[in-house]
């Protein structure tokens, strides 16, 4: 029997059509994207001596690129945090860390209803304390709500737990925390900055992501997986950007190298 040529070509689309539908139903992905490639204004000046490296060679030439710096106090982080936080629709606020609440300058301090400065690299993991180096480094110090501070502790970070009072959706467990989603990545690029920035040659501790949590007073905080998954879920906003840009520009004239290239986390780990 001869073959219809017009019935062949109606079952070929008819299959093509079906295959493409069950494309459309796989499974999504459990895995972040990466964070693609970026272009800076710094590319050419400030990170030259970084461009086109990875690994160990990459983490080094940021080392000793944002190791150039110029320290403040810890009394000065106050009205640092003041400038470098601020509330972009209200310059009377600072932004809180966690819970994201907009609260007046005014309340520092650490009574409740206050806001005070959250170590994101809690000062315990390597014992520096509050210390002018890593103690008081702008670029994993942030606003904070007292009590939300104080349920943070000094936990690694992971994801999992139960909800934290005014903590935004932030979640906490016996041996972790989770930021609010508008802030994981946040976190994870200042971790990994202070990673970068202190690796125990100017006499502070070689401070190191690991993959674990309950890391007590060692100079480890975790969880790197999660923490480059939320560098993924979660890339650089405005108000993040500003703040790097200020920091670099008032304060310390260092920079997060992760901010400004968020494929970099990738790239050494």
């Amino acid at each position: 029997m001869p073959v219809n040529p017009m019935r062949t070509r109606r079952a070929r689309t008819l299959a093509l059509a079906i295959s493409a539908a069950l494309v459309g139903l796989t499974a999504p992905t459990l895995t972040a994207t990466p964070a693609a490639a970026t272009t800076t204004a710094y590319d050419s000046t400030y990170y030259k001596n970084a461009i086109g490296k990875t690994g160990t060679s990459l983490k080094s030439s940021l080392h000793t690129i944002i190791s150039s710096q110029t320290k403040i106090s810890y009394s000065a982080v106050w009205n640092a945090l003041k400038v470098t936080d601020q509330d972009p629709n209200n310059s009377s606020n600072v932004l809180l860390l966690y819970s994201g609440v907009s609260r007046s300058k005014s309340l520092n301090g650490g009574d409740v209803g206050d806001w005070n400065r959250e170590h994101t690299w809690a000062k315990s993991h390597g014992d520096f304390g509050e210390v002018t180096g890593p103690g008081t480094d702008l670029h994993h110090l942030r606003a904070c709500d007292v009590q939300v501070n104080s349920t943070r502790g000094n936990l690694d970070f992971d994801n999992g737990g139960s909800t934290v009072t005014n903590g935004g959706g932030s979640l906490v467990d016996s041996n972790s925390f989770e930021p609010r989603d508008a802030d994981k990545g946040d976190v994870a690029r200042m971790i990994l900055y202070m990673a970068v920035r202190y690796e125990g040659d100017d006499g502070f501790a070689d401070l190191e992501p690991n993959d674990s949590v309950g890391n007590g007073s060692n100079p480890y905080m975790g969880r790197l997986s999660v923490l480059k998954a939320w560098n993924d879920e979660d890339p650089p906003s405005a108000f993040e950007e500003n703040r790097n840009q200020v920091i670099y520009d008032t304060y310390q004239h260092n920079r997060n190298p992760f901010i400004d290239h968020p494929e970099w986390v990738e790239a050494i780990w």
